[in-house]
């Protein structure tokens, strides 16, 4: 059988050509390149095969560099023959492309739904976009609630050191600022005055005209001791109808004076009762 292969006594494909030299070059020329190329093309695939190992359709490079192969090898064939009429070896040859292609046309057609499911370069594109714009609206929502976040602290802030009533600061608020100003005054030897103001007989105005009147004249002198004081004094409800001032680098000369003028705008205040009240300071 081997020798009924190898047997290169048929006439050379050379004799059919008429042996002209242009036709053989061309032949020579044509088949050798491509069997060039045939033998370059399946090193390609099995590289990106060996290289992209994560692709589930590998084994279809394989079959293509199969292929292409033999392929290869029937034009290399294809040259010995010009000279040697090794006509057996070339249908062998020939045969065993023919069984790849077909396998590798099987194969194609069976993964095509794979390969019509790969993102295209415009779908691509599109999901790059959609995902930036996904992106953009996450920071912007992110943003926004960081924004919302802020102004919800300040406000839970504004509440926790606030006395509801007076709109002052709260006891426990105005008893922090007072905690930092003395150490403030302690490090950098400042002087520091502090005033407790009480109102006078304020029980009487709760007795005599209701709870209700006395938060509106508590609202009422909040505002008329917050206008006498100094803007960089800190003014706030101790708790009742008392109020604590903080006066940083005030001396207790300053502090007499300032607590004069804050006696005198309450004793001059006019409440709705048409009545003074006065304050101890």
């Amino acid at each position: 059988m081997l020798e009924k292969v190898f047997n290169g006594n048929f006439m050379p494909h050379g004799y059919c050509l008429q042996w002209q030299d242009d036709i053989l070059y061309m032949m020579l020329i044509g088949d050798g390149l491509t069997t060039i190329s045939y033998a370059l093309i399946p090193i390609a695939l099995i590289y990106l095969v060996k290289k992209r190992d994560d692709l589930s359709f590998n084994y279809i490079f394989v079959l293509f560099a199969a292929f292409i192969a033999f392929c290869g090898i029937t034009h290399a064939i294809n040259i010995l023959n010009l000279w040697h009429g090794y006509y057996f070896i070339s249908g062998l040859a020939k045969v065993a492309t023919g069984l790849v292609s077909i396998l590798t046309t099987i194969m194609l057609w069976r993964l095509m739904p794979q390969f019509l499911a790969v993102p295209s370069n415009q779908a691509l594109i599109k999901q790059h976009e959609a995902l930036q714009k996904a992106h953009f609206d996450i920071e912007s929502a992110n943003l926004n609630l960081e924004k919302k976040v802020k102004e919800r602290t300040k406000e839970l802030e504004k509440l926790a050191n606030t006395d509801q009533l007076t709109g002052l600061k709260n006891r426990r608020a105005v008893l922090q600022i007072l905690d930092y100003e003395i150490k403030k005054s302690n490090r950098y030897q400042d002087q520091l005055s502090i005033a407790m103001l009480d109102l006078d007989h304020f029980k009487l105005v709760n007795d005599t005209y209701g709870h209700l009147e006395g938060d509106a004249l508590l609202q009422d002198l909040a505002g008329v001791i917050t206008e006498a004081c100094r803007e960089t004094d800190t003014v706030g409800r101790y708790g009742g109808e008392e109020f604590l001032i903080l006066m940083p680098k005030t001396t207790l000369a300053d502090a007499t004076t300032e607590a004069e003028r804050i006696r005198k705008a309450v004793a001059q205040f006019v409440t709705r009762q048409n009545e003074n009240i006065t304050c101890s300071i």
